[in-house]
């Protein structure tokens, strides 16, 4: 079991630095409606957004977290491609959100080239079959197989949060896994990210912050790098990861629907601490998003409707629209229960923040 994950095989994590107060819910115990890890988690989805989800101890979430592995190891491969090849899939020419994209930093390849950190988003709906598909390097349609499981069982487990959000919202039964049914058109989508070692730079942190623009993130860290933002401190704090645990946070959607009940909070990646600060860092996110015509907007029925009525009209658009400026950079800002908060930079719609590239 302690080698289910290569965690093993990067310098720990270091000793004695501050760390984001996450909690660890176990999947298994949620998946047997376990009372106690069910509070556990609706509480962690009130009060800071992110919490660890244990995969361990379940068939299901074991079979992700193997995985993810493979996956990690599918994304090196991909990153590693001569820059000339994965410009072919990026954006915007391929498209504006769901493509290879990139910043260069100060370094230099082996060949001299400037090193990137950069990302590759693939849609779910690519890789189920259930659009036209854009184009993409033969090594992703190799691994056709494991991509397609992935996102099968990643939705899976959303599910199994999605229920008992559901439970807890008091909403009829079924409202939340409506608005995130698999077979129809949505913004999920698999991504993979690698950034350089580089120095510390707080420009670049600051330009790094964002909240998520969907529902339920599942990301897979092997090292440090990602902060959050405590909400009672205001202080920016690591993520340490924990081999055979995600870590989850809830998004934008989650805010609008439940009227500010749960938390979609402030994070960033920046480099990574001491002890692993000298590696390449990669990391595998899975993006949950309501699907493509539904509209974000507060949801009826249950504990929202006891929530406080803004005077101000709600602004509406649907999941795709909301998706597509945000991720483009046209609705710039970072989305609190509160509206947006303005940020010290926001990117154009073809660059990418250099360190840390939003959701």
């Amino acid at each position: 079991m302690s080698h289910l994950t290569s965690h093993h095989t990067l310098p720990p994590f270091p000793e004695g630095e501050k760390t984001a107060p996450l909690v660890s819910v176990s999947f298994a115990k949620l998946e047997n409606n376990d009372e106690d890890a069910s509070a556990a988690f609706f509480e962690a989805c009130k009060k800071l957004g992110f919490f660890y989800l244990d995969f361990l101890g379940s068939e299901l979430g074991e079979t992700i977290v193997s995985e993810a592995e493979k996956l990690n190891k599918v994304q090196k491969e991909f990153f590693a491609l001569p820059n000339e090849v994965k410009d072919v899939y990026g954006r915007p020419h391929l498209h504006p959100f769901y493509a290879y994209r990139y910043t260069e930093t100060e370094g230099k390849d082996e060949n001299g080239a400037p090193l990137r950190n950069a990302n590759y988003n693939l849609r779910k709906d690519d890789i189920l079959g259930q659009c036209e598909r854009l184009a993409c390097h033969p090594l992703i349609l190799e691994h056709q197989d494991l991509f397609e499981n992935y996102v099968r069982h990643c939705r899976a487990a959303v599910n199994v949060l999605l229920e008992h959000l559901n439970t807890h919202l008091q909403l009829p039964a079924g409202t939340l896994a409506n608005l995130h049914r698999i077979h129809e058109r949505s913004g999920d989508h698999v991504r993979f990210t690698q950034n350089q070692p580089h120095q510390w730079n707080e420009e670049r942190a600051r330009r790094a912050e964002h909240t998520d623009f969907g529902s339920l993130t599942v990301l897979f860290n092997w090292l440090g790098g990602l902060q959050i933002r405590t909400p009672d401190t205001n202080e920016w704090v690591y993520v340490k990861p924990i081999p055979g645990s995600c870590i989850v946070n809830l998004g934008d959607a989650m805010v609008k629907f439940t009227a500010g009940i749960l938390r979609s909070n402030i994070h960033r990646v920046v480099p990574a601490p001491s002890t692993q600060a000298h590696l390449t860092r990669n990391s595998l996110v899975f993006f949950t998003r309501p699907e493509d015509a539904v509209i974000l907007k507060r949801l009826k029925g249950g504990i929202i409707d006891a929530q406080p009525q803004s005077d101000e009209p709600e602004q509406e658009m649907t999941s795709h629209e909301w998706i597509m400026k945000r991720g483009t950079g046209q609705m710039p800002g970072i989305f609190t229960s509160k509206g947006f908060e303005g940020r010290v930079y926001d990117a154009p719609a073809h660059v990418v923040p250099s360190v840390g590239i939003p959701a």
